[in-house]
């Protein structure tokens, strides 16, 4: 018996070095291909002077930096951070000079997640504010809940429950009001998150039962929009089936078709010979 719990446990053990080798070796593929891609970028750079083609090229190598969290070196996810926050700067730059509203708020969410990674709390929460003061702007209900929802991640973080409260209140008003049930889980979890940090588990597994009823309400409908979606190309389909045999059966009755050819009646030259000889 001893033997067999030995035997099992060392094959765990092994299984997990195989796991976690497999997953260096992924991760090492997918850094080569981002070097390679960041080497590209840059090199692109250095022939292009004009400002505004510059700004493009920026924000993809800053969001190439912006995937630190799939490097395992803890220095070498510093730099990518800190490479993020640089080149991130020059795009906002650019963007600004541009009236890019729509850059500048991807650059104001890209360095509110490295400050937050950081914990730098207060540089995070004021970009999270100009992000979703952007998305207030132009009436973009998604983005606005998508900022409450960083806002209070960062609130509790640094206990400030009371705001990270108000913050999830209207969260889930413009959630259930837009009907954006994804928003709405999303809401009702950091609900759970938050309730946790207060120290107040029964409402929290009462806020997470909440966000997998709407979890599993959203994949009920998914699955019958797709039912819908197949019934639908599956009557097509025959209704094409049906009209194309119908067609193919008429062009075949046509071809067996033969139309009497019409009598020729006498012409009135003809008659009146006929009269003479009479």
């Amino acid at each position: 018996m001893l033997f067999e719990l030995k035997l099992i446990t060392d094959t765990s053990e092994r299984m997990k070095k195989y796991i976690f080798l497999a997953f260096l070796l992924f991760a090492g593929v997918i850094q080569s291909r981002a070097q390679g891609k960041l080497d590209s970028l840059k090199q692109s750079l250095q022939l292009i002077e004009n400002d505004s083609l510059k700004m493009p090229l920026y924000a993809q190598i800053a969001d190439i930096y912006l995937h630190y969290d799939t490097v395992a070196n803890r220095r070498r996810k510093v730099y990518y951070q800190n490479e993020a926050l640089n080149y991130t700067m020059l795009a906002l730059h650019l963007y600004s000079r541009y009236s890019d509203s729509t850059g500048l708020r991807s650059s104001f969410d890209g360095l509110a997640k490295v400050y937050t990674s950081q914990r730098k709390y207060s540089e995070a929460k004021w970009f999270i504010l100009q992000s979703n003061g952007i998305s207030r702007i132009k009436n973009d209900v998604p983005n606005i809940i998508t900022s409450l929802l960083k806002l209070s991640m960062v609130k509790m973080e640094i206990r400030d429950y009371k705001l990270a409260m108000t913050d999830l209140n209207e969260a889930l008003s413009l959630s259930v009001k837009n009907k954006l049930p994804e928003m709405e889980m999303a809401t009702q979890r950091n609900y759970a998150y938050l309730y946790n940090r207060m120290d107040e588990p029964e409402k929290g597994i009462a806020a997470m039962k909440r966000a997998n009823l709407i979890a599993d309400n959203i994949k009920k409908q998914e699955a019958e929009t797709m039912a819908a979606i197949n019934r639908f190309a599956g009557d097509t389909i025959s209704t094409q089936k049906i009209d194309s045999a119908v067609k193919k059966k008429a062009q075949i009755v046509a071809k067996k078709t033969v139309k009497p050819k019409a009598s020729k009646q006498p012409s009135k030259k003809t008659s009146k010979k006929i009269v003479a000889s009479l």
